[in-house]
């Protein structure tokens, strides 16, 4: 058994959002990153594909994510599921807050990139 507790050292802040590691095999899981995202009104991240499935779960604000020339509002409370390969953008028309669960070993690309991105706050 292993409780974590957020710590300085796993917040990751880029210019869209600040991302807080939670669980991670750095931190003692075996399989699963989990982390929280907390993004600001008007933010917008780079349009990006995952190697692995991640489910979202909204817990304040709402978020956009546009994906497959479809945009859908994804309000507190509610769980978006996005599967792995699938280009997506996520945006967030006000501030949101989610909890977001991936495998351990999920990288993602971004296009025009020639190496995919290691998530730091997954390892």
């Amino acid at each position: 058994m292993h409780v974590i507790s957020p710590a300085p050292e796993n917040v990751t802040a880029t210019p869209n959002a600040t991302m807080t590691g939670l669980a991670a095999p750095s931190r003692g899981s075996a399989e699963l990153s989990t982390w929280e995202v907390d993004m600001p009104a008007g933010a917008t991240g780079p349009e990006h594909s995952a190697s692995r499935e991640q489910v979202w779960l909204l817990t304040a604000g709402s978020l956009e994510v546009t994906s497959e020339g479809r945009t859908e509002r994804v309000p507190a409370g509610r769980t978006l599921v996005l599967p792995a390969g699938v280009p997506r953008r996520i945006g967030a028309p006000e501030d949101f807050r989610a909890y977001v669960a991936m495998r351990a070993d999920g990288v993602v690309s971004v296009p025009g990139e020639e190496e995919p991105r290691v998530l730091p706050w997954t390892r």
